[in-house]
């Protein structure tokens, strides 16, 4: 098996950003209009903890932040494409159908019926939430400034 191309790589980690975002129910609602192939679990969901990482002003010292938990799970299908999910918390669900996502974006037959369906309505949704988020920051934004005195 070849290794995946850089354009491939980055398509994999786009989509995991946008589905990393999503709630699993509304991405589940989305995967309903796609035909999924055959497919076997590698891995079944399952929970676990990783470590945070943090440096001291961003270039320091690395230091251990704290521990997060996390769901992952694996799924190859019949053909041979192998799809990864992770996600924080416990919602081994949404891991499964992450792994499922990233599978089928490997699969030239599937690739594109994914983007439409899947994650471009998603896509769009996160974009307008942080759109939202921002122009509620935004509102509450206050600009400081000096006034100089006049004197002499």
């Amino acid at each position: 098996m070849q290794a995946p191309s850089n354009d491939l790589q980055a398509k994999r980690k786009e989509a995991m950003g946008v589905l990393a975002h999503c709630p699993t129910a509304e991405i589940a609602r989305h995967f309903d209009g796609i035909d999924v192939p055959d497919h076997e679990q590698l891995r079944s969901p399952e929970n676990g903890l990783v470590m945070l990482r943090g440096r001291i002003g961003g270039d320091g010292a690395p230091f251990n932040l704290g521990e997060a938990t996390v769901s992952r799970a694996a799924v190859r299908l019949n053909s041979g494409e192998v799809g990864f999910g992770y996600t924080l918390g416990r919602d081994g669900a949404k891991a499964q159908l992450i792994a499922l996502c990233d599978a089928l974006i490997q699969h030239s037959q599937f690739a594109e019926a994914v983007e439409a369906k899947v994650l471009i309505p998603l896509r769009m949704r996160v974009m307008a939430e942080r759109k939202r988020k921002a122009a509620e920051t935004a509102a509450t934004k206050v600009d400081f400034y000096t006034l100089v005195r006049g004197e002499g």
